[in-house]
């Protein structure tokens, strides 16, 4: 399984409506708000890599509101399980 967590920023006051969205991806298992330069952290887990590639790309990014996305895939084998 590949596993990414996702940083989005959305317009402002959209945050919400951006977030409700999100979570109906499939693959998507978490959606927390944020302070900071991201409004939004999202949990992928998927299959393949290319799932990954396809929902941000895709699914996340064309979701109104989304203003941008930063990308952080997990390294197998490293971290807590």
């Amino acid at each position: 399984m590949e596993i990414a967590f996702v940083l989005v920023k959305s317009k402002i006051s959209h945050e919400m409506e951006v977030m409700n969205e999100i979570l109906k991806i499939d693959g998507v298992k978490e959606v927390m708000g944020t302070y900071g330069q991201y409004d939004i952290f999202v949990k992928v887990h998927v299959p393949t890599r290319s799932e990954i590639e396809k929902i941000i790309t895709k699914e996340i990014r064309a979701i109104k509101n989304v203003v941008s996305t930063t990308t952080l895939p997990v390294i197998p084998g490293q971290g807590n399980k």
